[in-house]
């Protein structure tokens, strides 16, 4: 019996140093672990922010070029009829959204959405509008058209667009 409580006086604070030495230990590179994670976060987040920054100023771009005021003033030509118009518009709009399709890989998947969704209505807005003019009517009586169409609308497709871009901009920053 005296063997075992000598083993014990011996046994219990080595064991109570051990385990509080252990406690300490994990909780120390629990916290060391959560630091390297913070700094390595706020070195990617110094690289890849310009990246962002960027890619968000090139969908907004998308948006501005494909906004029906600003492709039809760009595209149109006088000697264009209404057919060859409705096809460049098309051809226009599937251009520079594919020329920006990477530029997801960057913004929010919402945010994406709102840009296909913008592409989509406009596209529709251009299609409607030439369904209701003959193929062979003047180009520039299809341009009047599609901007009489895109005045009537509350909110233009690439408008609300661009505003929950600049709205995801913001957040960045805070």
């Amino acid at each position: 019996m005296d063997h075992l409580l000598e083993i014990l006086k011996y046994t219990i604070p080595a064991l109570i140093v051990f385990l509080t030495v252990w406690v300490m230990f994990r909780s120390w590179s629990r916290n060391e672990e959560s630091r390297r994670k913070k700094e390595l976060n706020m070195h990617f987040g110094d690289e890849v922010l310009p990246v962002r920054l960027q890619a968000y100023e090139r969908i907004i771009l998308l948006l501005e070029r494909i906004s029906p005021e600003s492709l039809v003033m760009r595209v149109s030509r006088p000697e264009y009829t209404a057919r060859q118009l409705h096809a460049e518009l098309l051809v226009q709009i599937k251009s520079e959204y594919e020329h920006n399709l990477a530029q997801q890989t960057y913004v929010s998947d919402e945010a994406w959405e709102k840009v296909k969704i913008a592409r989509n209505q406009i596209t529709n807005l251009i299609n409607d509008a030439s369904s209701e003019v003959k193929p062979d009517a003047s180009g520039p009586t299809l341009g009047k058209l599609i901007l009489e169409r895109l005045a009537e609308l509350k909110n233009p497709p690439s408008q609300v667009a661009i505003a929950h871009l600049k709205q995801e901009v913001r957040e960045l920053f805070l």
